[in-house]
């Protein structure tokens, strides 16, 4: 236990925000030297456009199992210094430690207790938390072939795993209009701040409450001076759901926005992100793990989403929220549950061995002998 506290403190100590990619890259220092230490074996550097991904391969024929994580967070750098690490009475607090460099180190060390890696995959992404813009041909790459995605994001409430993520869509209204003195002739301007404001109305009634599709406008922009009439103006579009068909249908509508002020210009950019993890994806494996676990396990639906939804969404089987128990992702309360680290650290060595070995029987059923041991 000290060792796996130890090195979550060495994560959680280093701030790695997802846009700051100097801040990423020596994030991925720390998780490098956590698990050369902890596998014997140096990790790939996957840098994307600046951004750095971590990935290990064991054996000599292609990964049948992938456990996938992130080791960015949301949190700005500085935040250390209001929530510094710390462990009191059986909770763990710091920045980024539930969501998700706990999971991080629960992967290594679960790696680290297998006899056998052969066929295991770990890919340890820095761009998660903004959608994976950068890493999602590298998940995609990845998780081809595999029998199953272990996904190291933290739990859902209780502990209990992530089985079904709604898809998430994001996009960006952007209102052209035009500049005038608000006091002199505001006449002669087009305001695209109130053109917005309609656009914001007609967005957030694509909502649809009885079918769970909530349609989120969040950052706004509008404007440059207090005298001025806006001549440009911007809105952020947060999109969840649970199907692909009400993606779709929203994001028809969202592309068919037509301004209402004479004079103004609307453009839209986005898309679909991720699609949703469907029940069915994780189905199996939850009843694998559920089985190893004694009939202890539940499963959750969850609005928020994770690189889980595009290994999903390859049709790849997919079990979420297998990292740590606690609460808070993303708030001020964040912490993980000490007590729950070394069970749910027990319970992913059990299932990736027992995954590994269903893919090594099949490999040799299939090609008449089993692929070698060792990193490649």
């Amino acid at each position: 236990m000290n060792d796996l506290l130890a090195d979550i403190q060495a994560l959680v100590e280093c701030e790695s925000p997802s846009q700051d990619h100097d801040a990423v890259a020596r994030s991925a220092e720390v998780v490098a030297a956590i698990g050369r230490r902890l596998l014997g074996a140096e990790p790939e550097r996957l840098v994307t456009d600046g951004c750095t991904h971590l990935r290990w391969r064991f054996g000599d024929g292609p990964p049948r199992v992938l456990l996938l994580g992130h080791h960015d967070t949301v949190w700005p750098l500085g935040s250390l210094r209001t929530h510094p690490f710390s462990v009191e009475d059986g909770v763990l607090r710091g920045p980024g430690c539930f969501d998700m460099k706990a999971g991080v180190v629960m992967a290594l060390h679960a790696a680290a207790a297998l006899a056998d890696r052969s066929g295991l995959a770990i890919l340890v992404t820095g761009d998660e938390e903004i959608g994976a813009p950068l890493s999602r041909s590298l998940i995609e790459e990845e998780a081809k072939g595999c029998g199953a995605v272990l996904v190291l994001e933290a739990s859902a409430d209780g502990g209990a795993l992530k089985t079904r993520r709604k898809g998430v869509s994001q996009y960006r209204v952007e209102v052209e209009g035009r500049a005038a003195h608000a006091g002199l002739e505001p006449e002669k301007g087009v305001n695209a701040g109130i053109e917005l404001a309609h656009q914001i109305l007609a967005v957030a009634a694509l909502a649809d409450p009885d079918r769970g599709t909530t349609v989120v406008p969040t950052v706004l922009t509008a404007g440059t001076t207090g005298n001025t009439v806006p001549a440009a103006a911007s809105v952020a579009v947060d999109v969840r759901a649970w199907d692909a068909a009400e993606q779709d249908r929203v994001d028809r509508a969202v592309r068919s926005l037509s301004p209402v002020l004479a004079g103004a210009r609307i453009r839209i950019a986005g898309a679909v992100n991720r699609a949703p993890l469907d029940a069915d994806a994780s189905a199996d494996l939850f009843e694998l793990a559920n089985s190893l676990a004694g009939g202890t396990l539940t499963g959750a639906s969850v609005g928020g989403a994770s690189d889980g939804n595009i290994t999903a969404g390859l049709g790849i089987p997919t079990l979420d929220g297998l990292g740590a128990v606690g609460g808070g992702a993303h708030a001020d309360d964040e912490h993980v549950r000490v007590s729950e680290l070394l069970p749910r650290t027990a319970l992913l060595v059990t299932l990736t061995k027992t995954l590994l070995a269903k893919g090594s029987s099949s490999a040799a059923t299939n090609t008449g002998g089993e692929s070698g041991a060792g990193q490649r």
